[in-house]
């Protein structure tokens, strides 16, 4: 779902090479652009034909036909485009909080136009195919992630944010990525590296010791950060630890969603050459790095029954003790025929526990206004969030979220 994306050539590359991982007979893209499929279907048939897949590859803009039989579906959804996303990142800035498009006020315009369309495409794809796996990376994962579940739905979320970690830890240290086991602990987005296990051993205090520059570079953060917590921090934990800085760069500088937009039209470009039958070196900028590897092998595990271990969204079910048992958590677990089970994880220090407690109560209180609707639960959820808190804040941003959202809110 989302088939159109100029991120689908990423997946289909992921699908041709790693086919004794999950063997695809049958891949479906589904999207309402028939322009975009026009251009990203004939290219994924073209990259699999090049790599020697037999699967087939078919694309249509009837949700409901395409989710006919199907063994799995992945949602990777922009409800309103890079339209939006360019609206969620420029209105927060007007009253100094960061515009982001999973966090802060831009990240909950983005799950209130979110929510009610993945609940319906879910319902109809158990409709027609009731056995079907939701994989979903649609952001924010964590709140859809959440949505899904409570909904009954057999769904698991996934974000690169840790498959991304495994391959730099690995190229780091010069060993194979599957010889690394990361402790990734938090919420979506909001999530620290406490240890790198190699052999049996942590070696996470010499990852920060010897390549701390280079990390905190990637992660545009001070060594110092590193040095201090002990832990590596996910990118968007910026969003909170340099919280001023970043909305100085976001004033100043080009905004993310005006880069992707420009980005785009030139991959769609590029993929109307029918000569083109490999996924082009532009689509590395897109963001997205090692999602397909993580697609794949997330999707094989539901599928095959493997009970491998995954750094997955899920249901809490007491993993973390101070969150309820519905909170939607990205940690390891053990996934097979029956979903993602997540594993022990150690007690979260308090200062890592006190944020994630914060914007779990939010995320709670953004799924009841994209459920519900009504400006007072939009208003509870920014006024809850730790980028926002403030009670001016929160008024001034329910009015130019609802302003600028009101032609994907039902109820507004």
């Amino acid at each position: 779902m989302g088939g159109g994306s100029t991120y689908t050539p990423e997946l289909v590359d992921g699908f041709a090479r790693l086919r004794e991982v999950l063997p695809v007979t049958e891949l479906v893209l589904v999207d309402p652009d028939a322009r975009r499929l026009e251009l990203v279907g004939p290219l994924a048939r073209r990259i699999l034909a090049r790599q020697g897949h037999p699967g087939r590859v078919t694309w249509t803009a009837d949700l409901d036909a395409g989710a006919d039989g199907a063994d799995a579906v992945l949602l990777q959804l922009r409800v309103g485009g890079q339209a939006a996303r360019l609206q969620d990142e420029t209105w927060p800035l007007e009253c100094g909080c960061v515009g982001q498009e999973t966090t802060g006020a831009g990240g909950l315009a983005k799950a209130l136009r979110t929510v009610p369309v993945v609940l319906d495409i879910a319902e109809r794809v158990r409709r027609r195919s009731p056995g079907a796996w939701i994989v979903d990376f649609t952001n924010p994962v964590g709140i859809v992630t959440r949505a899904l579940l409570a909904a009954g739905h057999r769904a698991v979320g996934l974000c690169n944010v840790a498959i991304g970690f495994q391959r730099k830890f690995a190229r780091l240290l010069g060993v194979a990525p599957g010889e690394v086991a990361l402790e990734h602990t938090g919420l979506n987005h909001l999530t620290w590296e406490r240890s790198v296990t190699v052999g049996g051993q942590d070696v996470l205090p010499r990852l920060i010791a010897e390549h701390g520059d280079a990390i905190a570079a990637d992660l545009r953060m001070p060594r110092a950060v590193l040095d201090r917590l002990g832990v590596v921090p996910s990118y968007y934990l910026r969003y909170f630890y340099r919280h001023d800085e970043v909305v100085r760069e976001l004033r100043d500088g080009p905004s993310r969603a005006a880069q992707v937009a420009a980005m785009e039209r030139e991959l769609l470009a590029l993929y109307a050459d029918p000569a083109l039958d490999e996924k082009p070196a532009l689509l590395e900028k897109r963001g997205g790095a090692f999602y397909s590897e993580a697609a794949v092998a997330l999707t094989a595990s539901l599928l095959r029954d493997t009970g491998d271990v995954q750094v997955v969204n899920a249901f809490n079910n007491g993993t973390l003790p101070f969150l309820p048992d519905d909170a939607v958590i990205e940690v390891p677990a053990a996934v097979d025929a029956r979903g993602a089970h997540p594993l022990p994880v150690r007690p979260l220090e308090p200062l890592f526990a006190g944020l994630v407690a914060s914007v779990t109560a939010y995320e709670h209180l953004a799924l009841e206004a994209a459920l519900k609707g009504g400006r007072e639960r939009v208003f509870a959820a920014l006024l809850a969030h730790p980028l926002v808190g403030q009670l001016d804040h929160a008024d001034r941003l329910t009015d130019a979220l609802l302003a600028h959202n009101r032609e994907h809110l039902a109820w507004a």
